[in-house]
C-alpha cells in the first residue's frame, strides 16, 4: 500500500463548513507553512487534506 500524502491542484470549496480551533506545536506550523508556500495551497487546506487523509486511513485499534 503507498502511503504517501499527495497534494493535488486546488478544487473550488464545497459545501457547508464550520470554524474550528487547534492548537498545533510551532514546528508542525513551520512544516504546514513550508508545504503551503512549494505548494500554492492556504495553510487551512493542507490541514484539511491532512484530516481528510487521516479519517480515511483511520484504523482503530481494541488495544
Amino acid at each position: 500500500m503507498d502511503n504517501k500524502f499527495v497534494v493535488r491542484p486546488r478544487k473550488p470549496a464545497f459545501g457547508k463548513t464550520s470554524v474550528v480551533s487547534a492548537r498545533l506545536p510551532d514546528d508542525m506550523i513551520e512544516e504546514l507553512d513550508k508545504v503551503a508556500k512549494q505548494t500554492g495551497r492556504t495553510r487551512n487546506e493542507l490541514i484539511q487534506m491532512c484530516i481528510d487523509y487521516a479519517l480515511k486511513n483511520l484504523e482503530i485499534s481494541e488495544q
